[in-house]
């Protein structure tokens, strides 16, 4: 009975050890993909940077990107708008009035941020995981 009883404890410590080391991977991932499109993000005047947050609790870890141009930076837009359905623009180029000044544009070419970022973070997760 005694060796039944330890041999139970043992399995519950293992578990909890296994239960650790996952979460700690889930920790240290969403902390690779936070940094990294941080990092890896143009920036102007920081909002969009800045509008990045990230939780992890447990098994599970999030990485936000609040911003609504960030999708811009990530496929471009206009003439060299890349991803799903390319560009939507109804008329390139086009003019827009800014800080006192007429601009015209033919869009901007993408600055990928993201996917960089979750390539890097998805070998991490594979390398970590594969033990």
């Amino acid at each position: 009975m005694a060796r039944t009883n330890r041999i139970v404890v043992d399995l519950e410590e293992w578990s909890n050890d296994v239960k650790d080391w996952a979460e700690r991977g889930i920790e240290t991932t969403t902390e690779i993909a936070y940094n990294e499109s941080r990092r890896r993000i143009a920036v102007d005047t920081g909002d969009t940077r800045d509008s990045i947050e990230s939780t992890y609790r447990g098994f599970n870890g999030t990485v936000l990107v609040g911003s609504p141009i960030a999708i811009y930076l990530e496929y471009g837009t206009g003439i060299h708008a890349t991803g799903p359905g390319g560009s939507r623009a109804k008329k390139i180029p086009w003019t827009y009035y800014k800080d006192g000044q007429f601009f015209t544009t033919y869009g901007m070419v993408a600055q990928p941020f993201w996917r960089p970022t979750m390539d890097i973070t998805e070998q991490y997760f594979k390398n970590y995981f594969r033990g």
